[in-house]
């Protein structure tokens, strides 16, 4: 038999190589699969952006395509596999469907719902709770996301310079220096 966190190291890879593809794709870097009885039966990756939708993140996906493998919106038996840990709409969808196990990389304090900012996977007044596996290739997942996210604010920085109409050796009125705008959830 296998053992357990080599496995979940082998999907957790393979939710990198969809985080990738989002990468590619200018889109937040995070991607998902679903697994049941060690095979992949939903894959996807972050597609906010292409889609035009704000539901389209890669858990969110992933999760529609596991339902449509099995037939049921029931997914008892299996495990959701994500770069990042999920938010609180992820989150909600997860217990909503069922999953027995949630495995993430990337922790996000801020805004995640699986442990990070709150637990929705194992609230104790819903329905369902969820086992969590936390920190799994998780260097890998954060480096991704904070080369993502520091290519943006260079590229909005640059942007920002560009467009901004100055005359030499002038500051702006008042010292008003823009904001670096934050990082999205997604």
């Amino acid at each position: 038999m296998d053992d357990p966190l080599n496995l979940d190291g082998r999907f957790m890879q393979e939710a990198l190589r969809q985080a990738r593809r989002a990468y590619d794709a200018a889109e937040v870097p995070v991607g998902a699969v679903v697994v049941r009885g060690g095979k992949i039966i939903g894959r996807a990756f972050n597609q906010v952006e292409l889609l035009k939708d704000a539901t389209a993140h890669a858990e969110m996906l992933a999760l529609t395509q596991a339902q449509s493998a099995v037939g049921d919106w029931r997914l008892t038996d299996c495990t959701l596999y994500v770069t990042k840990e999920p938010c609180p709409m992820c989150a909600g969808a997860v217990v909503h469907c069922r999953c027995a196990r949630v495995v993430f990389g990337a922790p996000d304090p801020k805004g995640g719902a699986a442990g990070g900012a709150l637990n929705l996977l194992q609230f104790p007044t819903l329905n369902h709770r969820c086992e969590i596996t936390s920190g799994v290739r998780s260097e890998e997942c954060t480096t991704l996301l904070r080369q993502f996210f520091g290519e943006q604010r260079t590229l909005n920085r640059a942007l920002r310079l560009s467009s901004t109409p100055r005359v030499a050796g002038s500051n702006p009125p008042g010292g008003f220096k823009p904001e670096t705008p934050g990082e999205p959830d997604r």
